[in-house]
């Protein structure tokens, strides 16, 4: 016990004061993690606060920001190119940086990645890994060794911690090929926690529900896209299969809208109890967000900085206003080729303090809304893709995903979708219920034309010979 406190010790110190982690250590502190669990049924609160961090308190809070941001701009000045233009170019001291004036700072955009991706590299690069592109053009980015086994690490000791992983549970990973640092990680969180996974990846629906069904080792956590995800149940349902069927206890999404309906089909084709929704993305890597049950995404706090920017203005969001999510990865968690004020475009609401849910003392902004690409700004005002993700995927049998698409016609949104069976009138009655006046048109299209329209990550297909003729 006096070991794993001296360790638990020298981890923090490394957090409090950014120095690099001892992988080494955090690796002990998941075994120490795994005889605890093992012996006493319980991590212990002491051991937990070693991951939130002591966030409850506003000034410790700004303290452990500024001092995460300084020495985080430092090393940007020090050892990557394009940011020591850019913050010679504001003025910027990067010791003396504060919240207050990294407002001065112009965000990095996913356009300076992909033009001048070399000028971001601090470390040495280790492994590669990239976008899916179904947002626009990939980007590629660097990690480094030290990354590569760092994450893992840390995601396996708070997993543990939190009661999200235990030994002998089993990872269905139906993922893109394309996300290599997401699979490397979670392959790598598995071992430390003692326990196993299967890369499926985004096989044909049938497939990947026949690995379910699989009794060696049966999967007892999936992890996936909404929009496959949705494919599943789709499949599933077709085949008369249901929660008897099934060892799934819980479900990792991230990456798209995940509306209630389908999470509550999720939960009623599969038996699934913890449907976890995730935000995570490659750019911003280890930063990531827990959903709470009020519906709020909790970033780390001891992983990064968050803003929420306001569309217009590029201020900091009033509370309750729509803004763009924009994170700062803290050194030394983010090593090879870091981002400052990375612009995710991803919209979000600014949030009031305090809040009432179990994670309240994490800071959080509203769950994720949609790209600001595919905002639509109709005479009533404004609506994000979740609005109308959450509308269609309510309506009465869809198979999902319900492939759609929106746009704004004479001040009114007008929906495509392609659900043959269902009427305009259904359509446009779901919206009404929103409180958004809409028009609508039912398309009968084969399976290319619809991915044309409304291209979904499920659509990174990979093809295997399992069911083909070979």
């Amino acid at each position: 016990m006096l070991e794993t406190g001296v360790r638990q010790v020298r981890v923090a110190l490394a957090m409090v004061f950014g120095r690099p982690l001892n992988v080494g250590l955090v690796e002990r502190l998941v075994e120490d993690a795994l005889a605890t669990l093992d012996e006493f049924g319980s991590p212990g609160e002491d051991v937990e606060q070693l991951i939130d961090g002591p966030f409850a308190d506003p000034a410790d809070r700004r303290d452990l920001q500024t001092r995460a941001l300084q020495r985080t701009a430092r090393r940007l000045h020090r050892s990557s190119r394009f940011y020591r233009e850019r913050l010679d170019a504001a003025g910027i001291d990067p010791g003396g940086l504060t919240l207050e004036t990294l407002r001065s700072v112009p965000v990095t955009v996913k356009r300076d990645l992909v033009d001048r991706g070399k000028d971001f590299i601090c470390g040495r690069p280790y492994l590669a890994t990239q976008t899916t592109g179904t947002t626009g053009v990939p980007v590629r980015v660097w990690l480094s060794r030290y990354e590569i086994e760092l994450w893992p690490a840390l995601i396996a000791l708070s997993m543990l911690l939190r009661g999200e992983i235990r030994p002998g549970d089993c990872m269905q990973m139906n993922l893109s090929s394309r996300a290599t640092a997401a699979m490397q990680e979670d392959l790598a969180m598995l071992r430390l926690a003692g326990a196993a996974g299967r890369v499926v990846g985004q096989v044909a629906p049938d497939e990947s529900l026949d690995h379910l069904l699989d009794g060696v080792a049966p999967p007892t956590i999936l992890n996936g896209y909404p929009s496959y995800i949705g494919q599943l149940v789709t499949a599933a349902r077709r085949r008369g299969l249901g929660p008897a069927d099934f060892r799934l206890r819980a479900l990792y999404v991230g990456g798209e809208v995940l509306s209630p309906h389908l999470a509550e089909a999720v939960r009623a084709t599969f038996g699934i109890e913890q449907v976890n929704d995730t935000y995570g993305a490659t750019e911003l890597l280890p930063v990531g967000g827990r959903t709470c049950n009020g519906g709020h995404v909790h970033l780390d706090p001891n992983m990064g900085y968050a803003e929420v920017l306001d569309l217009e203005t590029g201020e900091p969001a009033e509370p309750g206003g729509l803004g763009t999510l924009t994170v700062t990865p803290y050194y030394p968690y983010r090593d090879c080729m870091p981002v400052l004020r990375y612009d995710t475009r991803d919209i979000v609401r600014a949030l009031p303090e305090p809040l009432d849910c179990e994670l309240s003392a994490v800071p959080a902004v509203s769950q994720i809304l949609g790209k600001e690409s595919r905002l639509l700004r109709t005479g009533d005002g404004v609506v994000t893709q979740r609005d109308v993700v959450e509308a269609l995927d309510g309506l009465p049998g869809v198979e999902w995903p319900v492939r759609h698409r929106a746009r704004v016609d004479a001040g009114r949104l007008h929906v495509t979708v392609v659900a043959p069976g269902l009427s305009t009138t259904d359509v446009v009655e779901r919206f009404a219920g929103r409180g958004i006046d809409a028009t609508a048109e039912i398309a009968d299209l084969d399976e290319q034309d619809a991915r044309r329209l409304c291209p979904l990550r499920c659509d990174l297909r990979e093809e295997t010979f399992v069911r083909g003729a070979a």
